[in-house]
């Protein structure tokens, strides 16, 4: 998506797997330094054993990182700009979606609470199964799901409105999807009855909303729309 995206844009399509890379590295930094400061206490007996183990990675660890690198192949491309932001918040809706099929296939503990409905399903055999007999809200796919969906809107808006909405849409859609969603969930509440997560998701929803605002008090709807050629 990214490569055929650059290609409308008239930029190299190559550049695509060098954003990727990037992505990849400062993502996989990111969360995994997230998640070691996130439980510091579980893993300071063995630190460098957990900064190479194979599990432990926070999506918004993930987002930082991937970020940072990302900037910075922009910053020494010259891409550094709107349209990349756009790019970004497609690609990550369809990352973000493909990656909780892997947290459903693993069971490794993002599904959600003790549920009764007729799709609740158990976890017996995860990577953090869950007790024999119990059912819980299989949250996993409902993320895989509603980002897909995102991910669909987005591609289908990229040429209808201007350089920056789309990753205004992304911020405020995204972080409601998962502000939304850990209601259902284990983690545990730190604020007002709400989980770090949801935290961070209201801090997205409300910079996504003052980006919109700011486009809309500008100029109105017309102020989303692409500029005339």
């Amino acid at each position: 998506m990214l490569a055929r995206r650059l290609s409308e844009l008239g930029k190299p399509v190559d550049w695509a797997y060098e954003a990727i890379f990037a992505a990849l590295v400062g993502g996989l930094v990111g969360s995994r330094g997230y998640y070691i400061i996130q439980n510091y206490d579980q893993v300071r007996h063995d630190l460098l054993g957990s900064i190479f183990s194979g599990s432990g990675l926070v999506w918004y660890g993930g987002v930082i990182g991937g970020a940072i690198a990302v900037v910075a192949w922009a910053r020494w491309r010259g891409m550094l700009n709107l349209a990349l932001l756009d790019m970004c918040a497609i690609v990550l809706s369809l990352g973000y979606a493909i990656g909780r099929i892997g947290c459903q296939v693993s069971g490794d503990g993002d599904y959600g609470i003790r549920s009764h409905l007729p799709w609740a399903m158990g976890y017996p055999n995860g990577t953090v199964p869950t007790p024999p007999g119990v059912r819980v809200q299989p949250t996993p796919i409902y993320e895989t799901a509603a980002m897909c969906l995102l991910a669909y809107m987005l591609w289908r808006l990229r040429d209808r409105v201007r350089p920056g909405v789309l990753f205004a849409l992304y911020l405020l859609l995204s972080g409601l999807e998962r502000l939304l969603v850990e209601f259902i969930r284990r983690n545990h509440e730190v604020l007002a009855g709400l989980t770090a997560p949801q935290l961070e998701s209201i801090a997205l929803c409300v910079l996504g909303l003052a980006w919109l605002s700011a486009l809309l008090r500008r100029g109105g709807i017309a102020a989303l729309r692409p500029a005339a050629a």
